[in-house]
């Protein structure tokens, strides 16, 4: 359990949560992510495995951890702020969820990165926090490749359109861009998606005259796909953890 702003308990529902099977878990991410690298002819360290810990217990995280996993991804600044404090100050949090303008005060202080900016207005809002604390940020923009009204995220031509305007922002870096792809039971049927993803990043790229480091895109049911399309960042959560406990408060 650990305490929220306010000191109240969070109490998280872990009986079916086994410590060993995060190992073995992790073990086995390691072993296809190594495998669609090599298919894609691409170095392993090419991708960054992040670990995404909405909904788990400190617990998990730790054991997580101890296995040598380094790089997390939150998506409620709220529970971030009550757990990050409790695991190790060597671990690095990603923002990875939707951000709220009213939130921008407290993600800056928390994250390394924050993927999810998704407006030219949050992305003042970053800016403006950020240069109350002399912060630089590094940033992805979110985007909804397929453009589903349920999902947050910049159409691509809107993006290209602010292209200019967000990277004006000088406590921003913008390292690339991010998305989530359709829920499909076949995982090959969301490589249009990454693939156009992958043909923005370039774009954007030559708009900036500058390249950008990093495709944030596919989770566990298709990261492998992902990697093969160019992904330098895929956010494995159930694949690693398990179902969510549940979280009461």
């Amino acid at each position: 359990m650990c305490l929220d702003r306010h000191g109240l308990v969070i109490k998280f529902r872990v009986a079916h949560y086994w410590p060993m099977s995060v190992a073995k878990n992790l073990a086995d991410i390691q072993r296809r992510i190594a495998a669609a690298c090599d298919r894609a002819q691409r170095p392993v360290t090419s991708v960054v495995l992040q670990a995404v810990s909405k909904g788990q217990p400190v617990e998990a995280i730790v054991e997580a951890a101890a296995q040598g996993q380094l790089v997390f991804g939150e998506s409620k600044v709220q529970e971030a702020k009550a757990k990050i404090p409790l695991c190790a100050g060597s671990l690095q949090w990603h923002m990875i969820g939707h951000l709220q303008s009213n939130k921008c005060r407290d993600a800056v202080q928390l994250f390394s990165m924050i993927q999810s900016v998704d407006s030219l207005s949050l992305a003042g809002e970053i800016n403006r926090r950020c240069e109350q604390i002399s912060k630089t940020m590094p940033i992805l923009l979110e985007v909804n490749v397929a453009g589903e009204s349920s999902k947050f995220g910049y159409a691509p031509t809107r993006l290209l359109d602010e292209l200019e305007a967000l990277n004006d922002l000088p406590r921003l870096e913008i390292h690339g861009l991010m998305t989530i792809a359709p829920y499909v039971t076949a995982a090959e049927k969301v490589r249009p998606y990454f693939r156009q993803l992958r043909e923005l990043k370039s774009r954007c790229e030559d708009r900036l005259g500058a390249p950008l480091s990093h495709l944030s895109m596919g989770m566990s049911g298709d990261f492998e796909v992902a990697i093969e399309e160019g992904s330098t960042i895929v956010r494995i959560g159930t694949s690693l953890f398990g179902a969510r406990p549940t979280m009461k408060q």
